[in-house]
């Protein structure tokens, strides 16, 4: 089977091509049980091209607000889609046409060439938390109504309904995740308003200095990207009676504060690198951040298997393990 990725050159889909990759196939599961599918070519479209070499990876450059350029990234041999190409929270925010080509005209051209394949291909939506935002009860659960508070969290849930909507027509076996903010995310920093969440680990531990622009009591859903990596592919391998008629999820992470992430870097790395986190309050992202739930009760996705990091020491541990060449100094 042919698998095409969305946003495959940015860090969770080259994490994601990698993994699949080693295992050389997907467990599809369906009403008739799990069969082994033998993944044949992975097509990873994005801006740029992947670092991934590999003779199965298709490394493919374009622009998925380009419908004719995403018409042609699929095929009858394309099994599942996992779609993660998307203008990220504080960019969406600052240039609201951008945004809404490709997080909203981009997910829609991909649903319809899926659709004109005819063969109800699994498509995969990475959403995210921040379809819930402003007046929140103090623990969102599954039974809690979206309510977006900017403009990347409104384009996230209406490509959930879009998915909802071909699913119930039976144009693709969709499902959307929703995901907790990712850290520690490697590489540059990029536009996410949460960004500073690994900014304030990643950079200190590479011996740079880091502004945390929201006060320390600031608390944040998260979750590690090997963590998130494993639950995508979870998340496309159940069957479709797994998901019900209800296909959005809100996945497992942990509830943490800015003074418990550096209380986690001080604890792997010691109080030099720690030291190099500076206070430097942003009312720009302060805004955003406060209209964010921090607090998730994800009885549905623990009873489909989905499962948390242990705690923040570990992600920033495993962080260290997975980039060595961008880590300076830890202690640990």
């Amino acid at each position: 089977m042919e698998i095409l990725v969305t946003g495959g050159a940015g860090f969770l889909g080259q994490q994601l091509i990698a993994r699949v990759l080693a295992k050389g196939t997907l467990r599809l599961a369906d009403a008739q049980g799990a069969r082994d599918e033998p993944v044949s070519r992975i097509v990873c479209f994005d801006v740029g091209e992947g670092a991934i070499r590999d003779p199965r990876v298709k490394n493919v450059a374009g622009d998925i607000s380009d419908p004719a350029q995403v018409r042609a990234l699929v095929s009858k041999d394309t099994g599942a889609v996992v779609h993660l190409a998307a203008v990220v929270s504080g960019t969406a925010e600052a240039d609201f046409d951008l945004g809404m080509r490709v997080n909203l005209d981009g997910t829609r051209h991909l649903l319809e060439a899926c659709r004109a394949l005819g063969t109800a291909p699994r498509l995969l939506f990475s959403s995210s938390i921040a379809v819930f935002g402003g007046a929140l009860p103090p623990v969102v659960t599954d039974a809690t109504t979206p309510t977006p508070q900017g403009s990347y969290g409104i384009q996230k849930l209406v490509g959930e309904l879009l998915v909802q909507d071909y699913t119930r027509k039976g144009f693709i076996d969709g499902r959307a995740v929703r995901v907790p903010t990712v850290v520690v995310r490697p590489g540059r920093p990029n536009g996410a308003a949460s960004g500073f969440a690994s900014g304030i680990i990643r950079e200190p531990l590479s011996g740079i200095d880091a502004p945390l622009p929201v006060p320390p009591e600031t608390e944040m859903w998260v979750a590690s990207p090997r963590t998130v990596v494993g639950m995508l592919l979870r998340a496309l391998e159940l069957a479709p009676q797994d998901w019900g008629w209800h296909r959005s999820l809100n996945l497992p992470g942990l509830t943490v504060s800015m003074h418990e992430e550096l209380a986690a870097l001080r604890a792997v790395a010691g109080d030099a690198v720690a030291a190099r986190v500076k206070p430097e309050l942003d009312e720009n992202v302060m805004r955003l951040v406060r209209t964010w739930a921090a607090r998730f009760d994800t009885a549905r996705a623990s009873a489909m298997g989905f499962t948390a990091d242990a705690d923040f020491a570990s992600i920033v541990r495993a962080y260290v393990e997975d980039n060595p060449q961008a880590v300076r100094g830890a202690a640990n």
